[in-house]
């Protein structure tokens, strides 16, 4: 049996188009608009830091760049959390971003205190 490589950076582009695809569906009013805007933007933040990250100029930079790519993880976290508070989108739906996005928030974590301890 072939494995696919696992990879983080396709992890978190789908978590990103996702994201997405679950906000399309909720109601037009304001605060709906205005989590839509916040998590759009945290979400593709945390792939596309991810991926500058991959080019990093020293371990330092990688450390730092990484460190964005946890908040904006935490950040989309938080407006989920909002979301679930005032039962906007799909249950389902909303309750695997939530579980998807603390996985990301544990991986990247992970990532960054070993590569602080890698200095």
């Amino acid at each position: 049996m072939i494995r696919k490589k696992y990879d983080l950076e396709d992890r978190l582009v789908k978590f990103a188009g996702e994201v997405i695809l679950f906000l399309n569906n909720l109601p037009n009013d304001r605060a709906a608009n205005n989590l839509n805007n916040q998590l759009v933007r945290s979400s593709t933040s945390a792939a596309l830091n991810f991926g500058e990250s991959q080019g990093a100029e020293s371990p330092r930079d990688k450390i730092h760049k990484m460190g964005i790519v946890l908040k904006e993880l935490k950040e989309s976290r938080v407006a989920l959390k909002i979301l679930t508070y005032i039962d906007y989108g799909a249950y389902e739906k909303r309750n695997d971003l939530l579980k998807e996005c603390g996985e990301l928030i544990a991986i990247i974590a992970t990532i960054i205190k070993n590569k602080k301890q890698e200095m």
